[in-house]
């Protein structure tokens, strides 16, 4: 994939890193979770489409709570480890391989719509009356995203440096709080209902947060295997000098919810 808005089109693939992202990114905490549930989100007797669900990680956490999902995401590898994952857990949900701006779903097929941690990467002229025709009347698209703190949190910080002295051209850095951007074509079909913007912080041991680092875009999706191993070496050199064994980092969360407007 490259976008000129994204790594100043750098190409990257999630499909290289889908096994090392279904094991370390799988990090939302209860508390992220928790919100979607009280925005009555994801709940008994819904029907939910997460688009961009990559291994699976929303519905599968949520799954508990009764919602019947389907999650799609355009990468057959990503698809690959989250239907084996759920089916690990013997949790039904049907996971399917395709473009969110094209899912052949019928229309008002959805109660809700979830977008987590990937809505930069959509092509939003398509994807806003799509998901509108999608929804059912007085439907619901949540957008979701966590990032950690570099410019507060110490091991993210010099995590992040390291990230961008190999991939310079990596744009996913230099996070601070902030409502998550929607894009003007979205108030043409959508009203914002809700925005939340909040801080949580997330457990790692260094295995855990080296293999959260290099599973991001600037590592793992779009350098070479010899530059990530290099990566590697240096990451986790770094993390025996500024890291305990356990540690949490602080991260922030943020949430809008738009509402089908007719």
């Amino acid at each position: 994939m490259q976008r000129q808005n994204i790594d100043r089109g750098k190409a990257f693939d999630w499909g290289r890193t889908s096994k090392e992202y279904a094991k370390y990114r799988d990090i939302y905490p209860a508390v992220f979770y928790q919100k979607i549930l009280e925005l009555g989100l994801c709940t008994q007797g819904q029907k939910v489409l997460d688009i961009g669900t990559g291994s699976g990680v929303l519905p599968r956490n949520l799954y508990q709570y009764g919602a019947d999902f389907t999650g799609i995401d355009l990468v057959k590898n990503q698809i690959e480890q989250a239907k084996m994952l759920a089916e690990q857990s013997s949790m039904d949900i049907d996971f399917q391989c395709t473009a969110a701006e094209e899912c052949d779903f019928p229309a008002q097929s959805f109660d809700v719509v979830t977008a987590c941690q990937c809505f930069t990467y959509f092509d939003h002229s398509k994807l806003a009356p799509h998901i509108h025709k999608l929804l059912k009347k007085n439907g619901k698209f949540a957008v979701l995203y966590m990032a950690w703190l570099p410019f507060e949190d110490l091991i993210a910080g010099k995590s992040e440096e390291l990230i961008l002295k190999y991939n310079p051209l990596w744009s996913g850095c230099k996070e601070e709080r902030h409502p998550i951007a929607i894009p003007p074509v979205y108030w043409k079909y959508f009203a914002l209902e809700r925005e939340e913007v909040f801080d949580l912080t997330v457990p790692f041991t260094r295995e855990s947060w080296n293999g959260r680092i290099k599973t991001c875009r600037g590592i793992g999706a779009s350098l070479t295997n010899e530059e990530i191993e290099c990566f590697d070496q240096e990451h986790k050199e770094l993390l025996k000098k500024i890291a305990p064994e356990q540690f949490e980092v602080l991260h922030y969360a943020a949430i809008s919810v738009m509402k089908k407007s007719f």
